[in-house]
């Protein structure tokens, strides 16, 4: 304590200028010193600290191997940098078990030895992976359970092969189904921590810098971290929205309301939205007879459709591209098509475009998650419409929507 005591306004001033709670223990694991964000992190007054053993910090049950730990990094003095990966806890004057990472570097003074531990409370960050570790979970058990169904399907075609030659083609086809389906698992678990972390991520920095602006003129700062908050909360929920689509669909739950409507009320919304995402030279070409079509069919479900391909054209279309939307009648079914000249679909890749959870290999680096294209056409097939493509890749894609017009049946 001598060697604190004839510095302690220096050393006191360095230690308060750290964001991040600050510990200092000797040989025998006694605290010399703390900052302020590490009492306030364990729950403390100031100075309370200094004197007691360092293990009133680390709960009962590590005491023993931590007593190990620090006696060997105390001997090596080696630095250790901050162990993002290894799930470590303090515990709070309260009693609240609270994770944390660490950063170790010994330092010698006046002859004596001493640890610095540069300590973060991860709350936040902890319970956002575990989270996305729960989704992940979730969805793997439910792929399994699905594959597991197939395999069932397919021991069963199996039994009848000795008196049925043809069913060897249905075997054959289910395999490959199965092989199918566990690589689209494989991608798509990747591609959901991906989507989850990397938004995440943003969101854990913005929140940490927003911290260090605590000056009245650093308001602008503060805000344009918070509106990127907000902006990867939206997508977050974006993708949760379409999980619980996706559900909705598959059980059955998802109920239609039909009535009429202009068709150029949901072409406009649309095509408003889209504008704000046009990149530089884009244009879209708006159908200059939209106003002469109505439509009998279920208004937000039809702009959901539309949104998504439209969202799509800008989005795998590069600069100075035209989008054309084109509508028509062709009996009793209404008709939309959206023509891009964008990166296309692989040919290879075309069977599989409207999968749930498939992402084409040219558009792999971009934002999705390969649900889009199947939420629409199931709801086509609810619907009682269709839809086709054609595409050829570096050229564009054109989606073609067909849908029946109930007009008629509401005219009684």
């Amino acid at each position: 304590m001598k060697f604190f005591q004839q510095e302690e306004d220096i050393f006191g001033i360095l230690l308060e200028t750290i964001s991040e709670g600050i510990l200092v223990v000797d040989g025998k694991k006694k605290i010399v010193a703390t900052n302020s964000p590490l009492e306030s992190m364990f729950g403390y007054e100031k100075d309370e600290l200094p004197g007691k053993n360092m293990d009133i910090l680390i709960p009962g049950q590590y005491h023993h191997n931590h007593n190990d730990h620090f006696k060997n990094y105390y001997a090596k003095s080696s630095k250790r940098k901050m162990a993002a990966g290894r799930k470590l806890w303090g515990i709070k004057k309260d009693g609240t078990e609270l994770p944390v990472e660490i950063g170790l570097n010994p330092f010698t003074v006046y002859g004596r030895k001493f640890v610095v531990a540069l300590v973060m409370d991860v709350t936040v960050s902890r319970a956002a992976e575990n989270k996305i570790r729960q989704l992940n979970e979730e969805l793997e058990e439910k792929v399994e359970i699905r594959t597991q169904e197939l395999k069932d399907s397919v021991n069963q075609l199996q039994k009848e092969v000795k008196r049925r030659i043809e069913a060897e083609n249905k075997i054959r086809d289910a395999l490959q189904k199965e092989k199918e389906l566990n690589e689209l698992k494989t991608k798509f678990l990747s591609m959901v921590s991906h989507e989850f972390k990397t938004p995440l991520s943003s969101i854990l920095v913005s929140e940490t810098l927003i911290r260090k602006y605590t000056e009245a003129d650093q308001q602008e700062k503060r805000e344009k971290h918070l509106e990127t908050i907000k902006n990867k909360v939206r997508y977050l929920n974006n993708i949760l929205n379409d999980f619980l689509s996706v559900e909705r669909i598959d059980s059955g739950k998802e109920k239609y309301k039909f009535a009429p409507f202009n068709i150029s009320k949901v072409f406009n919304e649309v095509i408003y939205d889209a504008n704000m995402l046009l990149k530089t030279g884009q244009r879209i070409n708006f159908p200059e007879d939209i106003d002469n079509y109505m439509l009998c069919q279920d208004e937000k479900i039809v702009e959901l459709i539309l949104s998504n391909l439209v969202r799509n054209a800008v989005k795998y279309s590069p600069e100075h591209t035209i989008i054309d939307i084109g509508v028509g009648q062709e009996g009793a079914m209404f008709v939309f098509r959206v023509k891009d000249r964008g990166i296309g679909i692989p040919e290879e890749d075309q069977k599989h475009i409207f999968s749930r959870y498939f992402r084409a290999r040219n558009a792999i680096n971009d934002q999705g998650m390969g649900i889009g294209l199947n939420i629409v056409k199931s709801h086509l097939e609810n619907l009682g419409g269709e839809i086709d493509f054609v595409s050829e890749e570096g050229k564009g894609t054109t989606f073609t929507v067909k849908l029946p017009n109930h007009e008629k049946d509401f005219t009684h």
